[in-house]
């Protein structure tokens, strides 16, 4: 065991056999549908993102919550529905990331819905923008069961942090760390794993080196350099870096920008999990960030109805037939990390 990773160790923790039985015919279903070029599906969702609030503290130039530029209502979740939707859904699922838009922390009941959800042996995930680390809530963090802390530090001066994430305090986020890792030593305990994301744009790769270091000297368990998805790439911006290891995308001849990955008509995505926005609509993934594609929408359905419904079941046709003509999908690079 102790040759494994820690976030492996978290994750064998939380299998049943339900949930391995479900997660193969998860896996069985998708190859089964790529086969045939037809959507069929068995089991329920292995992972979901399910969004605390849309409320946001920073102004980031790339984010909907922070360009406040939503068409869909904003709001907060109810912690009742979703103690409902973890009620019925638990058995299967393995892992409950709580972000999709917004800052987490700002939620009242948030730490409370990680606890609910750690209680029912759901492995949990987060992401930060670090400004909410009190010492308090850190303490309160590790005590909820969080298994996975991403804090999004994108520079390594104040100067650089602040191009993107603007109205933010680089030294509001590393004193957060700092909480973070000390209360898991109060606390003596593993959660959850600290892990500072990074994402690259011009303005601060030639950091890497730098955040590579202050992630070693604060005690974190991770860096991850994440890419950036840009909205508007077709003929450039100032947020491309100009490493290509670093972008999502590439320059073409005629001096306009294109999406790097091939559109293969297929998406892992589609069959083993969904993202469900604070007043219950279910969405594809994270990148239909205004909820143009609801699939349904609850607690007027429940979820297993909408997971096996027909409009679910045609999106994910259309993604075995021509996933370049999805909207969303046209800036998708499953996954973006490096």
């Amino acid at each position: 065991m102790a040759l494994l990773s820690l976030e492996t160790q978290f994750i064998l923790k939380k299998l049943s056999w339900i949930r391995i039985l479900n997660a193969i015919k998860i896996f069985l279903s998708y190859y089964y549908s790529k086969l045939l070029g037809k959507s069929h599906h068995w089991g329920m969702p292995i992972t979901v993102s399910i969004e605390p609030t849309t409320a946001c503290n920073l102004k980031c130039p790339e984010c909907p919550s922070g360009l406040r530029s939503f068409t869909r209502p904003t709001g907060n979740l109810k912690s009742s529905f979703f103690k409902n939707y973890i009620d019925e859904v638990y058995r299967q699922l393995t892992a409950l990331t709580f972000y999709f838009q917004g800052e987490p922390y700002i939620h009242p009941e948030f730490l409370d819905m990680v606890r609910y959800a750690n209680d029912h042996n759901i492995y949990t995930m987060t992401s930060t923008n670090g400004h909410f680390l009190t010492p308090e809530n850190c303490i309160k963090t590790v005590e909820s069961g969080l298994d996975r802390l991403i804090i999004s530090l994108d520079g390594t001066t104040q100067e650089i942090y602040e191009q993107y994430r603007i109205e933010g305090k680089l030294e509001k986020v590393i004193s957060g760390i700092k909480n973070i890792v000390e209360a898991k030593k109060k606390l003596k305990s593993k959660r959850p794993l600290v892990v500072i994301q990074f994402l690259v744009v011009k303005p601060n790769e030639h950091q890497i080196p730098e955040i590579q270091a202050l992630t070693k000297s604060l005690g974190a368990n991770q860096l991850v350099l994440k890419t950036a998805q840009i909205y508007d790439y077709t003929n450039g911006s100032n947020l491309i870096p100009e490493q290509s290891i670093y972008s999502r995308y590439q320059k073409e001849t005629d001096g306009s920008y294109s999406v790097k990955n091939k559109f293969l008509n297929e998406c892992w995505r589609m069959w083993q999990g969904c993202v469900i926005t604070w007043d219950g609509r279910v969405v594809p993934c994270c990148f239909d960030k205004d909820a143009e594609h609801q699939l349904g929408k609850m607690p007027e359905q429940n979820f297993q109805s909408i997971w096996h419904g027909a409009i679910y079941n045609k999106f994910r046709n259309q993604i075995l037939s021509g996933r370049d003509q999805i909207e969303i999908c046209k800036n998708c690079t499953e996954g973006g990390f490096l």
